[in-house]
């Protein structure tokens, strides 16, 4: 696919997305979220590609669905046809970011709407003191998406998520740290480069590992059934003991020497 809303480059066993509609502030559109998708599948299916980083052009991360290309097109076509074209989506979008290789969003400004509610299932959030979050769905006269009301609460509490997404009001980047929104908080000249660190210490365990790591995660985070949480983590674990990659660690680990991961194992 040809990109014209995001840029997507490698360098060493990390990608960075940038979405990059800098003169909208990066909203959403229909073509943005396919050149995502397709962006995302291309680096889960390159080998060299061990962690993604995903962040926005110019001064913000993404405002949201673009009013004028998303919401306005919708309103002139049939009520249901919009709805379900507004359903379709996060199934697809929170199948492909849970079944990834790791996934950090450097949130580097304004992050609301489905710009924030894109990013609640990856791995790790990165926010930059200049950022902005916002659950504004409330304001716009519709209601939250893309299992946000899942995973919002996961991340921040009932409480928190209650407070975001009933007031509609915006959060900087530290009230969003210091509630849980965002895993980590930098200046915002260091946002990219610790963004990156990070996605390249991830990228150095081995790749079948850290997706099956995420799918434990997935599976058992909300999970209330600790007899199910037990089956799964065995069964994964099995699978782990008799990899190459365990072998590995361990002759690595009795040599006194770094280990040595195949990146081509999915």
């Amino acid at each position: 696919m040809r990109f014209e809303t995001i840029l997507l480059n490698k360098a060493d066993d990390v990608a960075v997305i940038t979405l990059n509609r800098p003169e909208r502030l990066n909203a959403w559109t229909d073509r943005m979220s396919a050149e995502l998708q397709a962006a995302i599948s291309a680096c889960n299916d390159d080998p060299d590609v061990g962690a993604m980083v995903v962040t926005g052009a110019g001064r913000g991360f993404c405002a949201g669905a673009d009013i004028r290309d998303s919401f306005k097109a919708r309103m002139t076509g049939p009520a249901q046809a919009g709805t379900q074209a507004r359903q379709k989506a996060p199934r697809d979008w929170i199948d492909l970011v849970r079944s990834s290789k790791p996934l950090i969003a450097a949130v580097n400004g304004a992050c609301v709407g489905v710009g924030a509610t894109m990013i609640l299932p990856m791995d790790v959030i990165v926010a930059s003191e200049d950022a902005k979050f916002g659950m504004m769905f409330v304001k716009m006269g519709v209601t939250p998406e893309l299992c946000s009301s899942h995973f919002l609460v996961q991340r921040t509490g009932l409480g928190r998520a209650s407070e975001m997404c009933l007031t509609g009001r915006l959060y900087s980047g530290r009230e969003a740290y210091e509630m849980g929104l965002a895993d980590r908080l930098v200046a915002p000249d260091e946002l990219m480069a610790k963004a990156c660190a990070l996605a390249a210490e991830i990228a150095a365990n081995p790749a079948r590992h850290l997706r099956w790591v995420k799918e434990l995660l997935t599976a058992n985070g909300s999970e209330s059934d600790i007899a199910k949480v037990r089956e799964r983590e065995g069964k994964v674990l099995a699978k782990a003991y008799a990899s190459a990659e365990h072998q590995e660690a361990v002759d690595a680990f009795l040599a006194k020497r770094k280990p040595v991961f195949p990146r081509d194992r999915e």
